[in-house]
């Protein structure tokens, strides 16, 4: 384990956070000017001329470039569990963004959920497995996939708040995890030539589902609090990945003695997500923007509802 990659990782992580709050900053800004009604496209089109939203762009770029440096001098097993403090970064950036922190169970939620993945990730210790997918594999992936992110996305449209985010979150975590699995059959193909690869399926896949998970991405954003939205998003890319790595490129999950933190790992993630789906802050209102949250118009609506701000306090 290299000081760079640790360095390259941790950076990526919170970039990736902060790339994610600010969307949110944006997203909430705009669903207070122009209410919960519009589509995401509509939103979509409004946000891009917002400060925050297009910072939260330029950060997502970022930690693509953050992400691939690191995953060049280390090793998967070494980048994704350090990719997981992303979940504790979102709750500092989040504190400083929104002025305002989330509860104490959001904090102890978030830090078991990303103690829980970065142990069970760095247990597992999936192997290097092929540069390229077994042949006739990402038929069946890319049919599984497709299944999975419809169904989410689906139930999630019929739902409101906490957990709409959480689907939303979900669907677009798995689009990712496609995305990161079709970047490693792109680049494990660049020996052919460019021109070559530029007349195969991949470069195109990869096009197609990274703008659906990145619609995906904004509808979790606008859809409710980033305490129901990240989790999801983070927990769901790196196991999304993970099983890819295995059915697709034959990456090995280290068994034997490593079973035992796995397992404890698997089990800090299942309490923390009970933990968080009691905390406050996946219901309340601790990541809304702070000019609708504490201006004239949101003081008339927190006098119009007492119960729900003691609550979130």
């Amino acid at each position: 384990m290299s000081v760079l990659t640790v360095v390259l990782a941790l950076f990526a992580a919170l970039s990736n956070a902060a790339a994610s709050v600010l969307q949110r900053r944006a997203a909430a800004q705009d669903e207070d000017r122009a209410g919960a009604r519009h589509t995401v496209l509509r939103s979509l089109l409004r946000m891009v001329r917002d400060r925050y939203w297009i910072g939260g762009a330029a950060l997502l770029a970022l930690t693509t470039v953050l992400q691939a440096s690191a995953l060049a001098v280390g090793s998967l097993a070494v980048v994704q569990p350090l990719m997981a403090t992303e979940l504790l970064f979102t709750l500092v950036v989040g504190s400083a963004v929104f002025h305002r922190r989330p509860d104490s169970r959001t904090w102890l939620a978030f830090a078991a959920l990303a103690v829980g993945l970065a142990l069970f990730l760095g247990s597992a210790a999936p192997s290097a497995g092929h540069d390229t997918a077994t042949q006739g594999r990402w038929i069946w992936a890319g049919l599984a996939l497709f299944v999975l992110i419809t169904v989410l996305a689906s139930v999630g449209s019929l739902v409101h708040g906490a957990p709409r985010a959480a689907l939303f979150g979900s669907a677009s975590a798995v689009g990712f995890g496609g995305t990161a699995a079709l970047l490693k059959e792109l680049t494990g193909r660049l020996p052919q030539g460019v021109g070559e690869v530029l007349t195969q399926w991949p470069p195109y896949a990869t096009a197609v589902v990274g703008v659906v998970s990145f619609l995906l991405l904004q509808s979790a954003l606008r859809a409710g609090t980033l305490a129901a939205s990240q989790p999801a998003l983070t927990l769901g890319d790196a196991l999304t990945s993970v099983a890819l790595g295995w059915a697709l490129f034959g990456e090995e999950i280290l068994l034997g003695v490593r079973v035992l933190p796995e397992l404890i790992g698997v089990a800090l993630i299942g309490l923390g997500s009970v933990g968080l789906a009691r905390a406050p802050s996946v219901h309340g209102a601790w990541d809304t923007a702070p000019a609708a949250r504490d201006g004239p118009a949101a003081g008339g609506e927190a006098m119009s509802s007492p119960r729900r701000t003691n609550r979130d306090r």
